[in-house]
Order: structure tokens, then C-alpha cells, then sequence
């Protein structure tokens, strides 16, 4: 399968236009035709309906699988270009944030540093396809549990810090005044969905067996200031790091008790890092 039939595929059904896909792609509509034809001809199945545009039941089924295959493109160019390249002495950073802890802080070198925070679930990504020497992620685990990455390209984490997590809730709230909460207590609770600031509510369903946590309103952002300005407002609870969660205007931490998890964060990269990188995995990897 070629590598840039799929991605004139990828384009296209994202989309759903031919004239768009052309457009973006530096191509003309012509040859995007030609390329969806090709790529349908190659598999034996219509990929796409025509009008309108959109996946058919085979197309989606390509989608599914499109996307890591060519990040795992990326990644493996990514990799040559890294071991081929002279030493870079700057460092793009990419961090989900509430991964960035005083001490994360504190370690990065003083000059030459590209600090890029962003969706959690993109820090592998941005890693494995080289647009960031090193990454920062965080989530919900067991005490000394690894988290759990995309298979995105073979990548090595390392554990740096772990933190006990509180639920934030407005002060006016009723359980406002616990010395504890437990989770399982929570599940039909009012919830702010805020995958890429707050621990996410998959994960907090996945350690209260799959059950409850339906959210009251989404935020997509990136900002820990608004998502903790929207629990004080009472829109709805979040399970933070306790350092995030404590001294919030308007908002109580209060401490999860119950399952027993922690706030972790790892560090992820590809190869072996040189330059300011390695300076930052040597300094993240000192013990307190």
C-alpha cells in the first residue's frame, strides 16, 4: 500500500472534499482522483462515496488503521534523521500540563528551551515523529504503575514524580468539608470533561469498574487556570494533582482517599538523547 495514496486518503475523508484535499496537499484535483482510484483499486473496495464525501464501511475501517500507520512512518523517518543528524543543542519540549511540576521546571536548562504544551495524548506523538526531542506525559496509575502509551513507536518512558490527586469542588459544595472522598462515591456526580487538563474521566471510570462519571460540560483546552476556574463555578468536579487542586479561588481539594492512585508523569523519548535533552533526562532522573 502506498504510503502517499493513504495519506491523499486520510486527507480527503477528513475533509470531505476532493477541490479541499487538492488544495491542502499541493495537488491537483486530478491527481487526488487518480490517487483515491488507485489506493480503491490496490484494495479491491470503494474507499469513499462521492456525493457527498464521505468513508464508506471499508474506508472506515482503513481510517482506523491509517493513522498509526503513518505516524509510524513519521516515526521511523524521524528515528534515521535523529542518528544521522550533528548534535543539536537546543531542545523542543512537548508536555501535557499538569505535567509541568516546579521540579520539571526548575530542571530546564537556561537558555535554548521550546516549550510546547498540548493535548496529553499528542506528547508520544510529537516524540515519535521527531517535532519534540522530549516529552512529558501524566495520568492516573497505582503507586509505581507505569502508565499506559500508545504504541505509537518504540519510545522510553521514565518515571520522574508521583503526587496523591484531590477532587476539586466549589465551597459551597456539600462534601466540600471531608476530611476524604472515595471514587466510587463520585461516579454520578456532576463532571467536567477536560481530557487534556483535568485526569482524564476514562481513566477514572477504568479504576471505578467501568462505570459512572458522565459529564455535565466539556472543556477542550489546555489552560488548568480555566478548567479549575470552571469547578469553583460549580459546572462540575475534577480529580487534579494535589499541587493543581490546592489554593484554587473560589474551590476546595479535597484528598481521594479511596481506590489507592497517584498523579504520575514520565518522561518519554526515542534513541538516545544528546545535548540539552540529555542534560534534562539526567536531571529528571536524579532522586529527591
Amino acid at each position: 500500500m502506498d504510503p502517499h495514496l493513504l495519506r491523499t486518503f486520510v486527507t480527503v475523508a477528513r475533509l470531505a472534499s476532493f477541490s479541499e484535499a487538492a488544495r491542502g496537499l499541493g495537488y491537483t484535483q486530478s491527481a487526488v482522483s487518480q490517487h483515491i482510484a488507485a489506493l480503491e483499486q490496490d484494495l479491491g473496495a470503494t474507499l469513499l462515496t462521492r456525493r457527498p464525501v464521505a468513508p464508506t464501511t471499508a474506508g472506515e475501517r482503513l481510517l482506523e488503521h491509517a493513522g498509526p500507520l503513518l505516524l509510524r512512518l513519521e516515526a521511523a523517518r524521524a528515528d534515521v534523521v535523529r542518528l544521522a543528524a550533528a548534535p543539536d543543542l537546543g531542545l523542543t519540549l512537548a508536555a501535557a500540563p499538569t505535567a509541568l511540576t516546579p521540579r520539571v521546571l526548575v530542571a530546564l536548562p537556561a537558555a535554548g528551551v521550546t516549550l510546547r504544551v498540548q493535548a496529553r495524548a499528542d506528547v508520544p506523538a510529537a516524540v515519535a515523529a521527531g517535532t519534540a526531542g522530549l516529552g512529558l506525559v501524566d495520568g492516573l496509575a497505582a503507586p509505581s504503575d507505569p502508565l499506559r502509551l500508545p504504541d505509537v513507536a518504540p519510545l522510553t518512558a521514565y518515571g520522574v514524580a508521583e503526587e496523591p490527586v484531590s477532587v476539586l469542588l466549589p465551597e459551597a459544595h456539600p462534601l466540600a468539608r471531608r476530611g476524604g472522598l472515595r471514587l466510587g462515591d463520585l461516579a454520578d456526580a456532576r463532571w467536567l470533561d477536560a481530557p487534556d487538563t483535568a485526569l482524564p474521566l476514562e481513566e477514572l471510570r477504568a479504576a471505578n469498574g467501568g462505570r459512572g462519571f458522565r459529564p455535565a460540560l466539556r472543556y477542550d483546552g489546555t489552560d488548568v487556570r480555566a478548567l479549575t476556574g470552571l469547578a469553583a463555578a460549580g459546572h462540575g468536579l475534577a480529580v487534579l494533582p494535589r499541587t493543581v487542586a490546592t489554593g484554587v479561588p473560589g474551590a476546595v481539594a479535597v484528598p481521594l482517599t479511596a481506590p489507592r492512585v497517584v498523579h504520575r508523569i514520565e518522561l518519554v523519548y526515542a534513541g538516545t538523547p544528546t545535548g540539552a535533552a540529555a542534560a534534562l533526562v539526567t536531571a529528571l532522573s536524579a532522586r529527591d
